[in-house]
């Protein structure tokens, strides 16, 4: 018996090309074009999470370091202090505190201060 792949091939078709809804040219409208982008697409979409954290960090780091050098500490000089302290808070805490909470991370500072 003869199987056809109608209803399976337009099934495949049409959750690549709503993948590739958006996309310009024939990228967005013509199956194989959509395929590859959407391929390409989804590999660059699991490189740039990492970029996404790695830069993330970058931007915690520089805001710790600037509000730290203000209060006459460097960066690596604070967090030294803060881990001999015993203060275990991570970057992006530390960061959201430096920003919003100046008083609170003089306090921080202090701290590291003193343990050094």
């Amino acid at each position: 018996m003869r199987v056809k792949t109608g209803i399976i091939r337009r099934k495949r078709h049409k959750r690549v090309l709503k993948a590739a809804k958006g996309f310009r040219g024939a990228s967005g409208d013509a199956f194989k074009q959509a395929k590859q982008a959407t391929r390409k697409a989804m590999a660059y979409s699991t490189r740039d999470r990492k970029v996404n954290k790695r830069k993330m960090r970058q931007l915690w780091i520089t805001r710790i370091n600037s509000v730290a050098r203000l209060n006459g500490l460097t960066y690596s000089v604070l967090m030294n202090g803060l881990k001999k302290a015993g203060i275990e808070l991570d970057r992006k805490v530390l960061a959201d505190i430096a920003l919003n909470n100046a008083n609170e991370f003089t306090k921080l500072v202090d701290a590291a201060k003193a343990a050094l």
